[in-house]
């Protein structure tokens, strides 16, 4: 089998292929990673949080269209996608141990640094092994279909790290929703601070950090972790029925101060 990094556009079935989307997102992360480890304190978070935009939204396409494919199509689907879970998962639980320590602190460095190592290997798996035994298996056409549904559900997926929810339908597909407008929100905040400075941000990064506590209430909420592989899966007690209201509650109305906020 030929790896993806050695293959055209023609040889990976085309512009809309899933391959073709999948290498280009990869090489756009290569580039990303560069720009962090040159990036000044001031650039860091920013570059950071791009990451975070690219790799969440494209690992949840795969978890949610891909692997179920290939684990229909091979023999060893199973096992293949699995191991790639599992780095999710790695990787799910690391950024959000790295948003808990402050850039000052003595592990954040030793974390960030398994991040990216992650981030690098999860790119050679699928790229060498997982993706071009997909390749063997489908048509161009097959790809092409692949690839409108991996791209059309890019768009609306999370883009920030969760690590309870499930790497497997049903349970990522029904916190796709809930969780994408509490990440936008979320995003949109982060990146009207950015253009601020002094005690004008400070009510922002606040509303940042209320939203990613929103995000991790909703990630026990009933039926996120249904379908998960009990190596994926990370313990913890449901929320009450008065947790559920106040994270509902919460999302909702941040999500319309922030709509207020743009326009």
């Amino acid at each position: 089998m030929t790896s993806l990094a050695q293959q055209n556009v023609s040889e990976l079935g085309g512009r809309l292929s899933v391959l073709n989307r999948q290498k280009q997102d990869h090489v756009q992360l290569d580039r990303l990673l560069h720009r962090l480890g040159d990036a000044s304190d001031r650039e860091h978070d920013r570059v950071l949080r791009s990451i975070y935009r690219l790799v969440f939204p494209h690992a949840f396409a795969e978890e949610a269209v891909l692997w179920p494919v290939m684990r229909r199509v091979l023999p060893d689907g199973h096992a293949l996608t699995l191991r790639v879970e599992q780095e999710h998962q790695e990787i799910n639980q690391l950024v959000t141990r790295l948003e808990s320590l402050g850039r000052g602190s003595p592990a954040y460095q030793e974390v960030l640094g398994r991040v990216v190592a992650l981030l690098r290997a999860d790119v050679r798996d699928e790229e060498d092994a997982l993706l071009p035994r997909l390749q063997a298996r489908l048509s161009p056409a097959q790809l092409q279909l692949l690839g409108l549904a991996w791209e059309a559900v890019r768009w609306v997926a999370p883009t920030r790290a969760h690590p309870v929810v499930a790497r497997r339908p049903p349970g990522n597909w029904l916190s796709a929703l809930p969780l994408a407008l509490v990440d936008r929100c979320r995003d949109l905040a982060d990146a009207i601070a950015d253009g601020r400075s002094g005690p004008a941000t400070a009510p922002l990064r606040a509303l940042s950090s209320g939203l990613s506590r929103v995000s991790h209430g909703i990630e026990r909420l009933p039926g996120m972790r249904r379908g998960e592989d009990p190596s994926t899966r990370v313990s913890g007690r449901s929320p009450g029925r008065w947790t559920v209201f106040a994270v509902v509650s919460l999302a909702a109305a941040s999500g319309a101060l922030l709509a207020a906020r743009r326009r």
